[in-house]
C-alpha cells in the first residue's frame, strides 16, 4: 500500500476497521441470558482479519 493514503481510502479504511472489533459485553446479556457464557465476539457483524480476507479499500 502507498506511503501517503488519499483522506478517502483512509476513511474507508477506517470504516472496515470499526466493524471486525468486538460486540460490546452487554449484548451477551441481553441475547443469551444471564447463565449463559459466550464470547462478546462471537456475535459482531462482520469477522475479517487483514491476512485472510483481502478488502478492496
Amino acid at each position: 500500500m502507498a506511503r501517503y493514503k488519499h483522506l478517502s481510502r483512509k476513511l474507508r479504511l477506517a470504516k472496515l476497521n470499526k466493524k471486525t472489533r468486538w460486540a460490546p459485553f452487554w449484548t451477551v446479556f441481553k441475547k443469551y441470558g444471564k447463565g449463559r457464557r459466550v464470547h462478546p465476539g462471537r456475535h459482531t457483524v462482520l469477522k475479517r482479519s487483514w491476512r485472510r480476507t483481502k478488502t478492496k479499500a
